[in-house]
């Protein structure tokens, strides 16, 4: 799944040992901390895939233009920014610039090591006439100092006497044409891809203030449309026992620093270059100048070097509280270790702003959130950071206020927590796979409920985070409704999408159901419990969001009727209401160039099938997994397996984590190392776009909720491990109600240390255990589960009967050539 000549085995570090441009590498070794990150360009500046800088929430708006318009449809569209980007640092020897597809290298190495959070690149340039140029570069973001990023360059001319000029450079890429935007690549021109950003033809950033003040320069702007500010400031610092001088240059778009230098054989040269950048929604640029100025200020006070340590111990802490160690397979921890680092990049500094798709290392959706963070990013911050978990939902009581606006634009009661967003309104132009995603409320409680079980952390949830779980509820109030007489009447929600979007606005989508009712009764229970336990915070929720004290028992009546679809005829749960209704769509002899789905048909082509872009009953299975039996789960696995396409990397996690469950312990290990490799191995093609931040947190949840079973359904931690055949041992730390935990399974036992706090509770397949700081706990295991051959067929479900009689048969969408004779209906 990786070019291993390329990308070397290294448990902690990222290697790359030969010249790239592509797309893919620039997101392989891009940096960042959740608030400000840089894709892994090279300080050339040049040809590029995309020259990147993101700041998390750094937007512009746009209207969308529907080709026809209906009410409530989104209105406003939000597309990430490209930042001035300050990563350009250009080396000239005897005039003339290194140009990788012409210069000849030696000993090239880039690497990115995720101990040190630290990416360096080395090589040796050898020019024309013959001279070693030795050059290393070093790039920092820092995660303490949220706005603060370091770059450095050494140059070395090794065995003779040259010029060399380094002219290092801040640049307005968004707005920029010819040599400010760079040299797009061929990939970077490819057709048509959902995935992507949006283009915006007008200038974006329109100057406020530009200056140098000695080897300072600044650059600052207004976003047209959307309004925000953004200020630049980069500091340089030149260490050599060369002789040089400095020149600069500064306009709107462009600064320059230029350093000509008469360098000696073997005397090196040193440019440090310190960046600072400060974004508002409200702030006036002038004033985000100011603040990076003192950012810059404190960081040269403290000296380059201390930026260096204070990255490592803080990844010393982050490693302690998070590694996941894969005993004897150091391919395997590598890429491990590289998705959790990429998390901590994505989600450490956002402080309370979202956790965008791609984090901060593209511009692929746009840089939007999504219902990603709750389901797969915040179990991994949970867990080992809680503290980013609380930051991450913060963020979504920020967006309330807009929440609740839309579901009165729709109708309904309470809050419709956006599908896709920025600035918190909806921005999905795609009704269909977007806002009738209404399960997002629910993802969002559920989250809520989970952060706050595992943690504790009653305070958060008591002062501000109610309200989610008590609006939300409301929405389901009122967008269900009963069918039946009395003592039989079921509870129904019509017109939504589960999170399968290649089937859309259904009726009594089970994911959506099942995720409603845990909504209902979670926001019931506390509403409860709070104004038994704090009677003034109950005041405070009554007078925020006007709660009637009838609304927790109408939740708890509807959540107790959900109706939630079953299959006598086929023994599963039907996706919703009329999926099995649907032709099956023979994805085992689907053509590979017509994948993913979405790239090669019409979306009503797909609507009209039963095939999956991504894991939807499953998901459910996992979610909320106390709800179904064994032989449910091992029954609804066994169908939808074969017909869900993982054109979505959300898919794959899931699967590896119920197939684990359900026994087919080859097959997790096969999806557990998709998700792993997604963007390491570019297997869905559109890792140059950023990465999938959401498949990085699935793996997390793969390794410890699939391979080591934990789960914490209601609240209680549990484990029902199901380690590989071949993996000697899996450990993984936990954070638990303010204890920090241990656990090891190897192939007979399961151990549980407490590292610190108090002792711990839990269960092992239905026996209760407790371990201390003074005592582990030590569960001896007679197996890892059941064990299943081979995968699910779709073949063993067609010419099954449904519900209505007729038989299943699977077939793939044709071209019709000739014209069809309708024969009569045949058994």
């Amino acid at each position: 799944m990786i070019d291993r000549d390329r990308f070397p085995v290294d448990p902690w570090r990222l290697t790359e040992t030969r010249y790239s441009e592509d797309g893919v590498s620039e997101t392989l070794f891009a940096v960042g901390n959740g608030y400000l990150g840089l894709r892994g360009n090279h300080i050339e500046g040049r040809g590029a895939y995309e020259h990147g800088t993101f700041i998390n929430g750094l937007h512009e708006t746009w209207p969308i233009r529907h080709a026809e318009q209906a009410y409530g449809f989104a209105e406003v569209g939000q597309t990430i920014v490209n930042a001035p980007d300050a990563k350009i640092m250009r080396v000239y020897v005897d005039d003339e610039p290194i140009s990788f597809d012409e210069a000849e290298v030696r000993e090239y190495a880039r690497t990115l090591d995720m101990r040190t959070g630290v990416l360096e690149r080395s090589f040796v340039w050898e020019t024309p006439s013959g001279k070693h140029i030795r050059i290393r570069d070093e790039r920092l973001v820092s995660f303490e100092e949220r706005h603060l990023a370091v770059l450095r360059l050494e140059v070395t001319v090794e065995n003779s006497d040259a010029p060399v000029t380094i002219s290092c450079q801040l640049l307005n890429r968004q707005d920029g044409g010819d040599v400010y935007a760079g040299t797009p690549t061929a990939a970077q021109k490819a057709g048509f891809d959902p995935r992507k950003t949006e283009t915006i033809t007008d200038r974006v950033l329109e100057p406020v203030e530009f200056w140098q003040e000695g080897l300072r320069s600044a650059l600052s702007y207004r976003v047209a449309d959307s309004g925000m500010t953004v200020a630049v400031v980069a500091d340089h610092v030149i260490e050599t026992d060369n002789d040089y001088s400095a020149r600069t240059l500064i306009e709107s778009d462009i600064a320059k620093n230029v350093f000509r230098i008469q360098a000696k054989a073997g005397v090196p040269i040193t440019v440090t270059k310190l960046v600072s950048y400060h974004t508002s929604r409200g702030v006036p640029a002038r004033e985000l100048v100011d603040r990076c100025r003192r950012s810059l200020d404190r960081a040269e006070v403290e000296g380059v070097a201390s930026q260096f340590d204070r990255q490592r111990r803080w990844l010393d802490a982050f490693w302690e509280r998070s590694d996941v160690v894969i005993e004897g397979h150091d391919d395997l921890q590598q890429a491990t270790r590289w998705c959790l680092f990429q998390l901590a990049q994505a989600a450490a500094r956002a402080d309370g702003t979202g956790v965008p798709a791609k984090g901060v290392s593209g511009s692929g959706y746009s840089g939007h959130y999504f219902w990603d963070t709750e389901i797969y990013v915040l179990p991994f911050l949970t867990y080992t950071s809680p503290q980013w978990a609380r930051n991450a939902l913060r963020a979504r009581v920020l967006m309330l206020p807009a929440a609740r606006r839309r579901a009165a634009q729709l109708n309904e009661a309470g809050a419709l927590f956006p599908w896709r967003t920025i600035n918190g309104e909806e921005a999905s132009a795609y009704y269909a796979a977007g806002t009738a995603q209404y399960h997002i409320n629910a993802d969002i409680s559920f989250a809520l409920g989970k952060y706050v079980r595992a943690t504790g952390d009653e305070d958060f949830l008591r002062r501000e985070a109610v309200d989610i779980a008590v609006e939300s509820a409301r929405l389901w109030a009122t967008l269900g409704f009963w069918r039946g007489a009395n003592g039989d009447a079921t509870f129904h929600i019509h017109g939504v999408t589960g999170p399968d979007e290649y089937t859309t606005v259904v009726n009594d989508n089970l994911f959506t159901n099942v995720m409603a009712r845990y909504n209902l009764r979670y926001a019931a229970r506390v509403v409860r419990e709070i104004e038994q336990d704090d009677p003034q915070a109950y005041a405070g929720i009554v007078e925020r969001t006007g709660l009637d004290a009838g609304e927790p028992d109408a939740w708890d009546r509807a959540a107790e009727a959900m109706f939630i679809p079953f299959s006598e005829s086929l023994g599963i749960h039907p996706q919703d209401s009329l999926f099995l209704e649907r032709e099956v769509w023979d994805l085992e002899h689907t053509p590979d160039d017509q994948r993913p789905l979405l790239l090669h048909f019409h979306p009503l082509v797909i609507y009209r099938f039963q095939v999956l872009k991504q894991a939807d009953v499953v998901l459910a299975l996992f979610l909320q997994g106390n709800h179904f039996t064994p032989e449910e789960k091992r029954a609804d696995f066994d169908y939808y397996d074969p017909l869900t396409t993982g054109d979505s990397t959300l898919s794959a996690v899931v699967q590896s984590v119920l197939a684990a469950e359900v026994g087919y312990q080859d097959l997790a290990r096969t999806y557990f190392e998709q998700s792993l490799f997604v963007d390491l191995g570019d297997l869905h093609h559109n890792a140059s776009d950023g990465v999938h931040v959401a498949s990085a947190g699935g793996v997390w949840t793969a390794l410890v909720s699939g391979f080591g079973g934990m789960r914490d359904h209601a609240g209680e931690l549990s484990f029902d491990p199901r380690l590989p055949a071949d993996w000697p041992s899996l450990s993984f730390p936990l954070q638990w109600q303010g204890s920090a935990l241990q656990v090891t399974i190897t192939r007979d036992q399961l151990r549980v240390h407490v590292r610190s706090g108090e002792p711990v509770t839990f269960t092992v397949r239905g026996g209760e255990y407790r371990a201390s700081t003074d005592t582990d706990a030590v569960v001896p295991l007679a197996d890892q589960g059941p064990v299943l051959p081979g995968r699910p067929r779709l073949g063993q479900f067609e010419g099954a009967r449904r519900d209505d009689g007729t038989r299943i048969s699977a077939s793939v969408p044709v071209i019709t050539t000739a014209i069809p004779v309708i024969s009569s209906f045949e058994d």
